[in-house]
């Protein structure tokens, strides 16, 4: 089951890429030693039983924000960090992001939700550490109510 979410995250990943980040091409940000791929998406998209498993609310209302931090050399060794951060939309408001880490045999990746209406643009800064490695990944996501 756990697996599915992955796989269905890493599909979303590569749909929404041309349309979500033509600045570098794919929905990744090398930072520092780190290749950190990162997706928003309604939580719709993902099916019920997989988002019970994962304590995922669905709702048309509720996004779904995937991290996960590689290693920048060959074997790509997902990372263990922290991440904290928040959501800005348009107006200014900041929404605070809880993520909560998922490991998956060598998969490791974090997930927070956000509410949001239709049409709401926000932007995400997220501080990423491990011990003393701290970077700043910052994206933005227009959401649209299915």
């Amino acid at each position: 089951m756990r697996f599915y979410l992955f796989v269905i995250l890493l599909v979303l990943g590569a749909f929404h890429t041309q349309a979500n980040n033509s600045e570098s091409g794919g929905q990744f940000k090398n930072l520092g030693n780190w290749e950190v791929h990162y997706i928003a998406f309604p939580s719709t998209f993902i099916q019920p039983s997989v988002a019970k498993v994962y304590g995922v609310v669905r709702s048309e209302n509720k996004a779904l924000i995937n991290i996960s931090v590689l290693a920048k050399d060959q074997s790509k060794t997902a990372q263990e960090v922290q991440i904290s951060g928040f959501a800005k939309n348009l107006l200014g408001n900041k929404k605070p992001l809880t993520f909560k880490q998922v490991i998956e045999g060598d998969a490791i990746y974090y997930l927070a939700q956000l509410d949001y209406y239709n049409e709401d643009l926000y932007r995400f800064e997220l501080n990423i550490q491990q011990g003393n490695n701290r970077q700043l990944l910052k994206f933005q996501q227009k959401f649209y109510v299915d």
